[in-house]
């Protein structure tokens, strides 16, 4: 009886012992299991972030091209501003002179100046008006920031992070787009690349963004018509 009990102890140590090693060796295949989850996890999170990111970056740039087109097909025509320059490009501002139709009301002009700085790409308009006198005081205004600083508080964030936004035109007949406003320098009125501001038909934009994704590369493009209305 003795042996017998003997023989039991040590069978009982022995399969207590082996337990053990059984928590810990579970224990530390749950602990490397939940690292790895937690690094897919944290992976998960990070993709969704970026890629949140990047939808709301097409999404601004969807809106800011429906904004700059609606511009470009009320841009005013010769007829109502006659010798008048109606489109001025710079590099990093589009400045030009909108026609706005409100029905059962006579046609208003007003200027309405896109603008990028600090990565902030920016749309100002002015007060409608139909005295050409009145147009030719804003124009000057914007054109000669003598009102700055009235104009950023009253812009309309388009969109962010953007780096640099450069223009090009098409004249009817040509066979390119002309670069204009990249030398940096005091900007290029469309009277001084033609004698007939009507010539020009069409404006390509490129924006490019400061952080792109790995799958996206280059800049986003849009073209528009000029005075299509």
């Amino acid at each position: 009886m003795a042996v017998s009990a003997t023989r039991a102890d040590r069978l009982s140590s022995a399969i207590k012992g082996f337990t053990l090693i059984e928590l810990l060796v579970a224990i530390s295949i749950l602990a490397i299991v939940a690292l790895l989850g937690w690094r897919g996890l944290d992976g998960i999170v990070r993709a969704r972030v970026a890629l949140n990111a990047e939808l709301e970056q097409t999404r601004g740039m969807q809106l800011t091209f429906a904004q700059l087109q609606n511009d470009c097909l009320q841009l005013a025509s010769s007829t109502v501003l006659g010798t008048r320059v109606p489109l001025f490009v710079q590099n990093d501002r589009l400045i030009l002179a909108r026609s706005v139709y409100i029905e059962n009301q006579p046609a208003r002009l007003e200027v309405v100046q896109y603008r990028l700085r600090n990565g902030l790409l920016t749309r100002w308009e002015s007060p409608q008006t139909r005295d050409m006198n009145e147009f030719d005081g804003q124009w000057k205004a914007v054109l000669s920031n003598l009102a700055d600083d009235v104009q950023a508080s009253q812009a309309v964030v388009l969109q962010s992070q953007i780096k640099r936004m450069q223009i090009r035109l098409w004249k009817n007949g040509g066979s390119d787009w002309i670069s204009v406003g990249d030398d940096g320098g005091d900007g290029v009125d469309v009277s001084a690349l033609a004698d007939n501001q009507a010539q020009w038909i069409g404006m390509e934009v490129s924006l490019q963004p400061e952080r792109l994704s790995q799958q996206t590369s280059g800049n986003v493009i849009k073209k528009f018509i000029l005075g299509g209305a």
